[in-house]
């Protein structure tokens, strides 16, 4: 068991690293870009709210297994593998990391960064040093949901990789597998935890978005 904790905590953390990384620039740009193009990437990124998992875990399991694109590519196969569910992780958890950060970003509006521009700041420079801090609640939140959502996510994992203990056998796949064998103790102190820790993590959020309220006036 404590190697299926050890396995989620791992997921999550390098899955919303992933997402953080990736997350950022998409969100500035959509909060910013007068592109065209905007609504259908908008659209495209918010499709995992919606979408069944089951289906988006499918399409997944066709692009990273032996016959998909990537093998194509050399890469070879990531399904049944902790990069296979990584990816599943970022694609699903994507919409709770961008949204709230493109809001802080566009909350913020485009002023902070013209007052930059007229100091002769760099746009790299006015971005780390003015667009960052301001939008710092969306990151904190964006951050606190994309772990939370990586932890508790099943449909796309079980799709993409099953339940391989040490490897893709995480804590919502090892319920799955308790209830399944009729295992009841451990369903509930593995479901029980995951309640907890799904109110904790509610509650940090939402004191430290107080907190943090003020220094965005």
């Amino acid at each position: 068991m404590a190697e299926t904790v050890w396995l989620t905590l791992r997921l999550a953390a390098t899955a919303t690293l992933v997402l953080l990384v990736v997350g950022t620039p998409l969100a500035w740009w959509l909060a910013t870009t007068r592109s065209r193009w905007r609504e259908v990437v908008g659209a495209l990124v918010a499709l995992p709210l919606v979408l069944p998992p089951t289906v988006l875990g499918f399409y997944l399991l066709l692009a990273l297994g032996p016959n998909g694109p990537l093998a194509g590519l050399g890469i070879g196969s990531l399904a049944f593998s902790f990069e296979g569910i990584l990816v599943g992780a970022v694609v699903h958890s994507l919409p709770f990391v961008v949204t709230p950060i493109r809001n802080a970003f566009e909350a913020m509006g485009p002023r902070p960064m013209e007052v930059a521009a007229t100091l002769r700041a760099r746009p790299w420079d006015a971005f780390l040093s003015v667009a960052v801090p301001l939008a710092s609640p969306g990151f904190l939140t964006g951050a606190v949901l994309g772990f939370a959502h990586t932890v508790g996510e099943f449909g796309v994992v079980l799709m993409i990789g099953g339940s391989l203990p040490g490897e893709t056998r995480v804590l919502s796949i090892a319920i799955f597998d308790y209830v399944e064998t009729l295992q009841w103790d451990k369903a509930h102190l593995l479901s029980g935890g995951l309640l907890v820790f799904s109110f904790l993590v509610i509650l940090a959020m939402t004191l430290l978005e107080k907190r943090l309220a003020p220094s965005r006036a």
